[in-house]
């Protein structure tokens, strides 16, 4: 990796330099991981959490920080990240702030494929978030019971979604499911779900009229009757599939925007289930195209 420039360096000591004394800044690297930090330290006195990319940026695939990203991480005592090589564009960044503590959401989670969109399944999202609150319950010892009282209130919550989920999807029999990009293996996996094609290995990139073929043909084999596309990004190809195998689109979300509150993560997990349904369960609409219920 380059060495970072005389203006990126620049801006990580001028962040230190101003830094201000409040008891524990806490920087989370994007969305699903600032949710889940805002739950663990929520109504903690002297805790300010801050999220270093802007919420509407999605999986960080193609982010580039900014100077105004390095000032942010200087200032802070902690950065929470997801881990699994999601964030490792900031590691040159973070070897330049000894002081920082890093806390891996994702420490003791077995990665499927090098795969870091684990947050997706609300299982080992309940793992993050007790990773999260040991973490802070070690840096901050003197509010440890209040992390360790909200993190099990939280994680009540996420295992009672759960529950729900599961017995939502109980009965489908078609569990065949076609996805935008490759952001819910976890996902299906936990809810015995099995993802036949991926339309895009990146997101952003269209297949090739090769590629867009043989999802056609997957379609038509396995008998798919849903191709799931994500609010986040656009999709030519996933039309074209429909409109050659007779599958409905719908949307699933995997929660790497949304608002910035605490129970954003309950939210869309709840409209996925609702969709999932719809899409598996009862049916498909008469409507081509059917965005998840609102």
């Amino acid at each position: 990796m380059r060495k970072l420039s005389a203006w990126l360096l620049a801006a990580l000591l001028a962040g230190q330099a101003g830094a201000a004394e409040v008891p524990l800044r806490i920087v989370t690297s994007f969305y699903p991981i600032h949710i889940a930090v805002l739950n663990v330290a929520r109504n903690v006195p002297g805790v300010e959490v801050i999220n270093l990319t802007p919420p509407i940026t999605g999986c960080l695939h193609d982010y580039s920080m900014t100077p105004q990203d390095l000032r942010t991480l200087a200032r802070a005592d902690a950065f929470v990240i997801n881990g699994l090589g999601m964030e490792s564009f900031l590691d040159e960044a973070v070897k330049r702030l000894p002081y920082l503590r890093v806390v891996d959401a994702s420490r003791g989670i077995k990665p499927l494929d090098d795969n870091p969109h684990v947050w997706v399944s609300v299982t080992l999202a309940i793992q993050q978030v007790q990773n999260i609150a040991d973490a802070l319950e070690e840096f901050d010892p003197d509010h440890a019971e209040r992390y360790r009282a909200n993190a099990d209130a939280y994680i009540a919550r996420l295992d009672a979604l759960r529950r729900r989920m599961r017995e939502g999807l109980d009965g489908v029999k078609n569990r065949n499911i076609v996805t935008l990009h490759e952001a819910f293996p976890y996902f299906a996996r936990e809810f015995g779900l099995r993802v036949v094609a991926v339309i895009e290995r990146e997101p952003g990139s269209e297949p090739s009229a090769r590629e867009l073929a043989q999802t056609i043909d997957i379609v038509r084999q396995t008998g798919a009757p849903a191709l799931f596309a994500e609010p986040q990004y656009p999709a030519k190809a996933i039309d074209t599939i429909a409109a050659e195998t007779g599958a409905k689109v719908y949307t699933l979300d995997p929660a790497v925007t949304g608002p910035m509150e605490p129970g954003a993560y309950l939210g869309i997990m709840e409209t996925n289930l609702e969709t999932l349904i719809a899409a598996l369960k009862e049916g498909p609409s008469p409507s081509a195209r059917v965005e998840g219920p609102k």
